[in-house]
């Protein structure tokens, strides 16, 4: 059985994209590690990335091109500062010379050599990569075919036509669907929280875990604050103005008068999406949950949980990731996170579905009543199509994150008010989740070919 950690899930990057920006730079870089480990290293003259299907549709829009060549350059979405990257991309464009090992450095050229004109895809992902390393000759002396299969991941054409089990590990609580996970939790007398934690303790220490899910936390916390205090229009075409400074000075303006509103603690969630949101599609360092296109929902959620409610959990904060990474799990083994595969019900509303049941466990919630808010989630979030206009992750998915944090907050609300029986289970609901992603057509999966994306006019 396949096994998923939940800092896979949420992992430490860069905007806009985790698929389109985070997967590629891995992948360049992986290309890169082959590459120097070569016999043929010393004949290599020219490297060149092709991609294909989604990630040519909407590249540019996604600074895939940018990322291919940071990973290129050795770097890593985990560890690049985005605040390098503009100044290192003028830099080759200047020189033409890129390294690939101490003493051999060869021509590159940014137009020539990251070729987004490829609109067709490979046939095992929309988001596939062909990296090739030339001899002199123009001759492949190493190549790769890669693919980007949302939330960061990569995997190779081998990788994905032969998937390899993981290692030989035992895990304590070895669930693959939600009524497992159900069941583990109710036999144990346990929340979900603590099942995805023992799993989690096997390759790592408890402590260990809990430090890296506060790394998490505090990270996510770190991205609302930039993004509340940052000005000014997102790069792109769309010259779209950033709007959580502003509306952040408006909610602290209001004061006491938004107690009238009974609503008025969700102007606050929208804004912590928004901010978040806006950071990522200004290239800034975001955390994929699970995807950076659905980066703004668990933070906000669990912002807004932290400052608005109280738990009966001495560690809260640590259970509301493990929870939500639990759910994100089922989805990963069962579905797709690929806003390019199955649409933006993969991306922002498998985020509203972690973030709904991971609230219910923080306010008390059963595994019954977790489980059923994570199928409220999802099931209303169905036939979400990903259709960014101008190929930016802006418009809508800024608005989107928002809306979906609020959806998972009503969808915990409405799980908490229930016994946690339920008519539809999340299993039916994944597997529904991925049949409808199938049917959909790929212009609607992340290509920038329909939607709001060619019904608004982008001047």
């Amino acid at each position: 059985m396949n096994h998923y950690s939940v800092f896979e899930l949420f992992n430490i990057g860069i905007g806009p994209s985790s698929s389109h920006t985070v997967g590629p730079m891995r992948a360049a870089n992986r290309f890169l590690s082959r590459i120097q480990k070569s016999p043929s290293l010393g004949q290599i003259s020219r490297v060149l990335c092709q991609c294909f299907g989604s990630l040519s549709a909407t590249g540019h829009g996604h600074g895939t091109d940018t990322a291919i060549i940071m990973g290129l350059l050795g770097e890593l979405p985990e560890d690049i500062d985005p605040k390098t990257i503009p100044g290192r991309i003028a830099e080759l464009d200047r020189t033409r010379e890129l390294t690939l090992a101490p003493g051999k450095t060869i021509e590159f050229i940014h137009s020539r050599d990251v070729d987004l004109s490829n609109f067709t895809p490979l046939p095992l992902h929309p988001n596939g990569m062909h990296f090739l390393a030339l001899d002199a000759e123009e001759k492949p002396v190493e190549e790769m075919v890669i693919y980007s299969t949302g939330g960061g991941f990569i995997s190779t054409e081998e990788e994905l036509r032969n998937p390899k089990d993981t290692p030989d590990i035992t895990y304590p609580f070895p669930y693959s669907s939600a009524d497992e996970l159900v069941r583990m939790a109710h036999d144990s007398g346990v929340p979900i929280s603590d099942i995805v934690l023992a799993n989690e303790s096997v390759c790592k220490s408890e402590k260990q875990v809990r430090k890296q899910l506060r790394h998490i936390w505090h990270t996510m916390q770190q991205c609302i604050k930039n993004g509340l205090t940052a000005n000014g229009t997102l790069p792109g075409p769309l010259h779209v103005p950033r709007r959580a400074r502003a509306l952040r000075k408006t909610l602290l303006i209001r004061g006491e008068a938004q107690l009238q509103d009974p609503l008025s603690i969700l102007d606050w969630v929208n804004l912590y999406a928004i901010a978040v949101n806006e950071e990522n599609a200004a290239g800034g360092r975001v955390v994929t949950a699970p995807t950076n296109g659905a980066s703004g929902i668990i933070p906000a959620v669990l912002n807004y949980a932290t400052k608005f409610c109280s738990s009966p959990y001495d560690d809260p904060v640590e259970r509301f990731l493990l929870t939500a990474g639990g759910i994100a799990i089922l989805y990963k083994k069962n579905a797709s996170i690929s806003g390019a595969d199955v649409g933006c019900q993969g991306e922002v509303g498998v985020a509203c579905s972690m973030a709904a049941a991971a609230l219910t466990e923080y306010l008390g919630g059963s595994p019954e009543q977790v489980e059923n808010a994570a199928e409220i989630g999802i099931e209303h979030n169905l036939g979400l199509t990903c259709d960014p206009i101008g190929g930016l992750v802006q418009i809508p998915c800024i608005e989107r994150n928002a809306i979906a944090s609020v959806k998972a907050l009503n969808a915990a609300r409405i799980a908490l008010r229930g016994s946690g029986d339920h008519f539809v289970h999340l299993d039916k609901a994944i597997r529904t989740m991925l049949d409808t992603g199938r049917d959909m057509q790929s212009k609607y999966k992340e290509t920038a070919q329909g939607g709001l994306a060619v019904n608004v006019v982008n001047c």
